[in-house]
């Protein structure tokens, strides 16, 4: 017979309203602890499936607890030690005293499946999360007091987490890894452009940046008024019209209709007020029927889910790479998302765990996923230092607003700086700054850092390459049969 003195009464198994028992899996429970008391290196193959809570029984748990407690500890993990352990913690009595533990330890045979119970004990308790925490929602949705939609995100939140436990990543051997590093660089070798990411479409940019790279989370970082959503609208309308690259466009500011609207200004370059009333010249109509060929059947894909979580975005952007082939996903913006319902001490708190899972998002999918980025008021109050006129507004990684989690998660930090916002027309050298808008890439995990000019079009609201500006009223003046020698405002 097992020890009992001192043992609490046995947990009581829980049934459900229709009479079943809890996912449950004793006899392995029991097996992989004792186990991990004979086998040296045991604990370690399972310490990533298995936390004390796993354990169905109680005082599997304890057991367990114990056994971790060791490993932390960098002690020996033996029959002898885990009983110090319990006496120490004052909990050895309860799971039975000593004659339990070396009970475990001899219903072992084998150790040989360790990993494959390990792995149902971990499947067993994420079904009875499951079980608990959609009884509770069940409990929440029958209280007419409780907000549906509040309720929905909660739901969300702990389901995310639940989908996030026991996710393990086995090593590999480094072979096939030189395999598919082979395979990338030839394919780089055979693009005309050298690129062995997706192009941006803006030439410069991509000398830097190498075209932006499978699994990497870039941020794209700026103070209003700076252009974001314009700089990913234009990179959108490059990568879809000009290479044929699906892309998506996961709008939190902007109803489609808007963002469609902006891109249409970009596309036509036709006032975003006449595209917004309709007042059109007659050679403007005709314009914008020639540009929009360029945007019919682009595979460019829209989602302007308000307040997009987490969990939301995960399940659509599977989708989208799934069904439609995606391979870049754009973020507008950044710190309009939330994480899923789940309750933080902090927003920045929160903000981290958004960073995080986009990078991870990003691995899962393996591609490029662009989030744009607020920047805080710092840059407002700095003044420009004595004979650097546009350097003291020039955005630095410490500016990124909310968290430092974005600049640890993303693996590529760009900013966009438009001197002439700020009053200043010309650079140290004299140059000329109208209409220049400077892309900063100021941190690069797997490459080089440094800045680039592009041409902003306000009007338009398009960045261009300093070298493809084509006058609009050159394409008008040949609709309309006039000639217009006026400079084009930049």
């Amino acid at each position: 017979m097992r020890g009992t003195a001192g043992r609490k009464a046995p947990v009581v198994v829980q049934v459900s309203d229709i009479g079943r028992l809890q996912p449950q899996a004793r006899e392995l429970e029991e097996a992989v602890l004792g186990a991990i008391m004979l086998e040296k290196d045991a604990y370690f193959v399972v310490s990533e499936l298995l936390k004390p809570e796993s354990f169905y029984e109680k005082i599997h748990e304890l057991i367990y607890q114990a056994i971790v407690d060791l490993a932390v500890g960098q002690m020996p993990i033996d029959m002898l030690t885990v009983v110090e352990q319990l006496r120490k913690n004052g909990q050895l009595e309860t799971v039975g005293g000593p004659f339990y533990i070396s009970q475990l330890t001899g219903k072992v045979a084998s150790t040989a499946h360790l990993e494959y119970h390990a792995n149902i004990i971990a499947q067993k308790f994420l079904a009875r999360e499951l079980i608990r925490y959609t009884g509770m929602i069940q409990g929440k949705a029958f209280d007419e007091t409780v907000d549906v939609e509040e309720l929905m995100q909660e739901a969300e939140g702990e389901l995310f987490k639940i989908s996030q436990r026991n996710i393990k990543n086995e090593a590999i051997q480094i072979n096939p890894i030189i395999k598919q590093s082979l395979t990338l660089i030839q394919k780089a070798a055979a693009r005309k452009e050298g690129l062995s990411g997706l192009s941006s479409g803006f030439t410069d940019l991509d000398k830097i940046t190498s075209g932006w790279q499978n699994s990497d989370l870039i941020i794209i970082a700026a103070r209003p008024a700076m252009g974001k959503t314009a700089f990913v609208l234009s990179m959108a309308k490059n990568m879809a019209v000009g290479h044929g690259t699906p892309v998506a466009m996961f709008s939190l500011e902007m109803s489609n209709v808007q963002l469609v609207n902006r891109l249409i200004v970009n596309v036509t370059e036709i006032s975003a007020t006449k595209i917004r009333n309709g007042q059109l010249d007659q050679y403007e109509w005709e314009q914008l029927d020639f540009k929009l060929k360029d945007l019919y059947d682009a595979r460019i894909y829209v989602d302007d889910t308000p307040s997009l979580s987490i969990f939301e975005l995960r399940t659509k952007a599977r989708r989208l790479v799934r069904e439609h082939g995606v391979k870049c996903i754009f973020i507008d913006y950044l710190q309009l998302m939330n994480a899923s319902g789940m309750y933080f001490g902090s927003r920045e708190q929160e903000v981290s765990i958004i960073s995080r899972s986009l990078k991870s998002l990003a691995k899962e999918l393996n591609i490029p996923i662009i989030a744009l980025s607020q920047l805080n008021r710092n840059i407002e109050g700095r003044l420009n230092q004595v004979g650097q006129k546009s350097e003291g507004k020039r955005p630095q990684l410490a500016d990124l607003r909310e968290s430092g989690a974005i600049e640890q998660d993303a693996d590529m930090v760009c900013f966009i700086h438009r001197p002439e916002y700020y009053k200043i027309f010309e650079d140290e050298k004299g140059n000329s700054l109208i209409g220049m808008a400077e892309i900063i890439v100021a941190k690069h995990r797997n490459g080089a850092t440094g800045e680039v000019f592009l041409r902003f079009r306000s009007e338009y609201a398009k960045f261009m390459n300093l070298d493809d500006d084509l006058p609009v009223r050159e394409f008008s003046s040949r609709i309309s049969g006039q000639v217009d020698s006026s400079p084009v405002p930049y």
